[in-house]
């Protein structure tokens, strides 16, 4: 009898565990909360930094209309 009585509160323990794991992890249901579910999902989707719109940078790295850089000062190359 006794072993039937460790066994009935295994499962008595294991099912109030079960039901309270499951009862704090589940997905809430209000329409808030969807709306903030979105929201986080387009954050997570969103650029980190927008390229600013406008003239592209020129090829030396510089603002456009700069003249670039030929050679290095001191050693004759052009």
């Amino acid at each position: 009898m006794s072993s039937l009585l460790y066994l009935g509160i295994a499962v008595a323990v294991s099912i109030f565990g079960g039901v309270w794991i499951y009862l704090r992890n589940r997905k809430p249901t209000s329409l808030n909360a969807g709306i903030e579910e979105f929201q986080r999902e387009l954050r997570a989707l969103a650029p980190e930094n927008r390229p600013e719109v406008g003239r592209p940078e020129s090829r030396n790295g510089g603002t456009p209309g700069t003249p670039g850089v030929r050679g290095v000062p001191g050693t004759g190359s052009r």
